[in-house]
C-alpha cells in the first residue's frame, strides 16, 4: 500500500472517528440500489452513479453476459475485505506489500428452483483464501485477519441475520 494511500486512509478515520464523537448520529450511513431487469433472466443494478450488470449462465436460463448474483456476492465479501485489511492494516500499522483474496461458495440449485423445499436457496458455505505477503510476523498478519473479520460489514450480512422487510407496490 502506497503512503499515500496509508494517508488519505488515515484522515478519513480520524474524519469519521471524529464526525461520531460529535454526534452519533453521523454514524449511521443509508445505502441504496435500484435494479431492473435485462435480457433472459439478468438485471442492470444502480448505486449512486454505478451500474452493475449481473446475468447467469445458460445451465441456470441466462445469457452469460456478466457475472451471476451469487458471484456478485463472493465479488462484494472479498471487495469488502480488501477495504476493510487497507483499513485496518493503516490503524494497526502492518504493512501489506501484496494482497489477493478468493473465494468459493457451494450452493445447491434444488432450493433455487424449488425442486426440494427442505434444501435452502443460498450458500452453504463459503471459503475465503487470504494471500498476503509483507515484513511483518505471522502473528501481525494474524490479527489483523481477525480484526477484518469482526469488523468487515458484507461478511457481517453472512454471519449475522439482518431483518429485510420486502414492499411490494402494484401500479
Amino acid at each position: 500500500m502506497t503512503a499515500s494511500a496509508t494517508g488519505t486512509l488515515a484522515a478519513i478515520i480520524d474524519a469519521t472517528d471524529q464526525a461520531v464523537t460529535r454526534n452519533t448520529a453521523n454514524a449511521h450511513v443509508v445505502f441504496a440500489a435500484t435494479a431492473v431487469p435485462q435480457g433472459t433472466v439478468g438485471s442492470v443494478t444502480t448505486a449512486r452513479q454505478h451500474t452493475l450488470v449481473v446475468d447467469e449462465p445458460p445451465t441456470l436460463g441466462g445469457d452469460d453476459t456478466a457475472i451471476n448474483p451469487v458471484e456478485a456476492y463472493l465479488g462484494a465479501l472479498l471487495s469488502c475485505q480488501v477495504v476493510t485489511y487497507r483499513f485496518y492494516a493503516d490503524k494497526l500499522g502492518i504493512t501489506i506489500d501484496e494482497l489477493k483474496l478468493s473465494a468459493e461458495g457451494d450452493l445447491d440449485v434444488r432450493g433455487f428452483f424449488g425442486l426440494d423445499e427442505t434444501v435452502r436457496p443460498g450458500f452453504t458455505a463459503v471459503r475465503v483464501t487470504v494471500d498476503i505477503t509483507g515484513p511483518d510476523s505471522a502473528e501481525r498478519y494474524r490479527e489483523l485477519t481477525d480484526t477484518v473479520d469482526a469488523h468487515c460489514p458484507v461478511l457481517d450480512l453472512t454471519q449475522n441475520p439482518t431483518p429485510v422487510t420486502t414492499t411490494l407496490r402494484v401500479n
